[in-house]
């Protein structure tokens, strides 16, 4: 399957956590007007409800996410 561009740059929760180069996890994606789910890879293990933000598709509904803290959500001063 091809590469899913319109996926990278968006966020997610992970549905079952990532154990990094162990093995991958699932993410719901907020993509396309709608939510999708993805097999989720990540150099390091990240826990179940984490937001992740997707850095690359790797096609066949796999991408590569990061930890994601949203900047506008900081708590001010």
């Amino acid at each position: 399957m091809a590469r899913d561009d319109a996926v990278i740059g968006c966020t997610g929760e992970l549905l079952v956590g990532t154990r990094g180069p162990e093995g991958p996890g699932e993410v719901l994606v907020r993509v396309r007007g709608g939510s999708e789910a993805f097999i989720a890879w990540s150099d390091e293990p990240l826990p179940k409800g984490r937001t992740v933000l997707v850095v690359e598709s790797r096609g066949s509904r796999q991408v590569d996410v990061i930890e994601w803290a949203d900047p506008l959500d900081a708590p001010a001063g």
